[in-house]
């Protein structure tokens, strides 16, 4: 076997490897997308809008022959088509016209703290990003108004909204931009509209990475507001704008990750039902209260408004999965939600493409498949939709 003699031979090979890779991710991003330079949303057809909206068939027909909602286009069959913005349009009017008019419309109201929602694991893989990637896109959907923010420098989350973040963030352009201590830039800023009606994104990049080293040295010498304030802070600036605000956390507990923890008012766990996942959760878990404990100490209590766990690649016929999760129940409680997040081949199948579940077009995907997980994420979806609803003091509709 041959080995590499010198370290610049291994930065060359290091260096090749990447032009090789990135090449070869722009030519798959062009495929995926072409034409269009930018993803956008396909257009949903009529039972995927009575399911989003509680409106049945028969109603959104009336409501249509007699000019109520707007008219949209047809596909070949005559079939309405429904783009995300018609969806809410429709919304609108049957929060103005509809009995329980309110449920149409089921963000924020007079009083209503925004609720921000990290989602985290101290471990890689545990379908952190697939849950939160599909929990905006489905709150967008249901009549949020939703903004999501890539905490990760890896930027998964940014890569699923069609980015390529190594390519169009070298110069700036990132939550980084908000949280740095050097001038930093008001998150408005770096907000980007995506493709979803009602859904933004602050997006990630490599130079997040430079934010730990910066808050231990922003520490070492008091500079003002420090980490546990910073994205609370750029935050206040869009509050009035957003129902929710959706984190991505990166895969260990560090400044980047306590400053999203510290700015939440609740917190989403996912965890993969293995003995190895759940001792790895359970070492974050001890380790965040340690950290928890100390800031309190220094600033005072933290007060989030409800801490649940997620269940996520879960395979119901496997039978230690089944005990494991039987177990973490067991434990936690009403802490773990009820539905569990499947393990599917059409998520898997759908990243391939940056796209999720939302985004395929129904016809490509095997029905008995794609209704399967429709039932679970969108299960997931809605129950931790009614954690939202009793933060607010009410109820989900």
């Amino acid at each position: 076997m041959n080995k590499i003699a010198t370290s610049q031979s291994i930065a060359t090979v290091i260096s090749a490897n990447a032009a090789r890779l990135s090449g070869a991710l722009n030519e798959h991003m062009r495929n995926s997308f072409r034409p269009e330079s930018r993803k956008t949303l396909r257009k949903f057809h009529p039972a995927e809008v009575s399911e989003l909206t509680g409106i049945s068939l028969s109603n959104m027909r009336t409501r249509h022959q007699d000019g109520d909602f707007p008219e949209v286009e047809t596909d070949a069959r005559g079939r309405r088509m429904y783009s995300a913005e018609e969806i809410y349009q429709i919304r609108q009017v049957m929060a103005r016209t509809g009995r329980n008019g309110d449920a149409y419309l089921p963000g924020r109201r007079d009083g209503d703290a925004l609720q921000v929602i990290s989602i985290v694991n101290f471990k890689g893989g545990s379908s952190k990003t697939t849950t939160a990637v599909h929990m905006a896109q489905r709150y967008a959907l249901r009549g949020y108004r939703v903004l999501a923010i890539d905490m990760d420098p890896q930027a998964s989350l940014t890569t699923m909204f069609g980015y390529r973040p190594e390519l169009e963030f070298v110069e700036g352009g990132t939550i980084y931009d908000a949280l740095r201590y050097d001038d930093p830039l008001p998150l408005s800023q770096v907000i980007r509209k995506t493709y979803f009606h009602n859904l933004d994104l602050a997006p990630a990049g490599l130079m997040l990475s430079e934010y730990e080293t910066e808050t231990a040295y922003a520490l070492q010498h008091r500079i003002e507001p420090s980490f546990t304030q910073r994205l609370a802070i750029a935050l206040d600036e869009v509050e009035a704008n957003y129902d929710l605000v959706i984190i991505d956390c990166p895969p260990q507990l560090g400044f980047t990750t306590m400053t999203a923890l510290l700015a939440s008012t609740g917190l989403l766990i996912t965890v993969i039902p293995s003995m190895l996942d759940v001792a790895s959760m359970a070492q974050f878990l001890e380790m965040a209260g340690e950290t928890v404990r100390t800031l309190e100490e220094a600033t005072g209590p933290i007060d989030w408004t409800f801490l649940k766990f997620l269940i996520a690649r879960y395979e119901p016929t496997d039978v230690p999965q089944s005990q494991m999760a039987g177990f973490l129940r067991s434990i936690l409680l009403d802490q773990v939600l009820n539905t569990a997040m499947l393990k599917s081949t059409a998520i898997s199948d759908a990243g391939m493409t940056q796209q999720t579940i939302y985004e395929l077009d129904p016809s490509q995907v095997v029905k008995k498949t794609l209704d399967r997980i429709l039932e679970s994420v969108n299960g997931v979806a809605d129950e931790f939709e009614k954690t939202i609803q009793q933060a607010w003091g009410r109820e989900a509709g």
